[in-house]
């Protein structure tokens, strides 16, 4: 923990951070609007990430911290009890497909970076129907890691704030866990959302669940470092693309770097 002086000077230094709402914020609440928008995929999307951390800790979600995120990222976006529980039980079936993780980045129309998160069991087929995307939108597919600079990539928690919580003394102990000293609250939801190392995601939920957080969401994410501003035509084109790339059962997620539009 920090020492007394070091604790005040950390005080002072971050006492304009803590933001309602920040940047990171808004490009994520920006990016589910649109990525979310179809429930069925979703699910399948969800399903995928089940069947993973189901083969490589097992269906007992006590006993499975990466399965017990999974699940709270599911509740928080509705997906049945019924579904979650048929998706565990598929994953332990002998004839479940090995899925793997493959990134693949590149330009889009109008200098845009685009970063497509997969879960595929086939990477001949998951690269040829990226590929195709690009090719249409007259994009450049690039070489895995080649845009990785432009997004950093985080492990994010949300949780339920506690009735008379102490967010300075929370953030104090969540730092020894490598957790950054920005947070966003949402008065609304009463929720709170912090940002990590990916390294520590481990670390940072067991540490939220034995300090009695209900926690709401758990995830990797990518936040760009450099957004780029569009026009309106532009920007039509670019979600166009986002949205037949989401098409794909194998894509998880797929981020840019364009500039959330005001008011989103």
């Amino acid at each position: 923990m920090l020492s007394g002086d070091l604790t005040e000077i950390y005080r002072i230094q971050t006492n304009n951070k803590y933001n309602k709402m920040g940047r990171a914020f808004e490009y994520r609440k920006a990016a589910k609007l649109k990525r979310w928008g179809h429930m069925a995929r979703t699910f399948t999307k969800i399903g995928k990430q089940i069947a993973i951390a189901v083969k490589a800790g097992g269906p007992e979600p006590e006993n499975n911290p990466a399965l017990r995120a999974i699940i709270a990222n599911a509740k928080r976006e509705n997906m049945p009890k019924d579904n979650i529980e048929r998706a565990i039980k598929n994953a332990m079936g002998k004839d479940q497909s090995e899925y793997k993780e493959v990134t693949y980045e590149g330009y889009g129309p109008h200098g845009v970076a685009v970063f497509v998160e997969t879960l595929t069991d086939n990477t001949t087929r998951t690269v040829g129907d990226v590929r195709s995307v690009f090719n249409k939108f007259n994009g450049n597919l690039g070489t895995q890691g080649s845009l990785s600079f432009l997004f950093d990539h985080k492990a994010v928690f949300t949780f339920k704030k506690k009735e008379g919580l102490d967010m300075d003394e929370m953030i104090l102990d969540l730092i020894d866990y490598g957790v950054e000293d920005e947070f966003d609250l949402d008065d609304e939801a009463g929720e709170i959302t912090i940002y990590g190392a990916p390294t520590s995601f481990g670390e940072i939920q067991k540490h939220l669940e034995s300090e009695g957080f209900e926690v709401t969401g758990a995830e990797f994410t990518r936040i760009p470092n450099d957004l780029k501003s569009v026009t309106p035509e532009q920007r039509e084109t670019i979600d166009k693309m986002v949205e037949r790339l989401e098409e794909f059962d194998d894509v998880q997620t797929v981020y840019t770097n364009m500039k959330p539009e005001d008011g989103e």
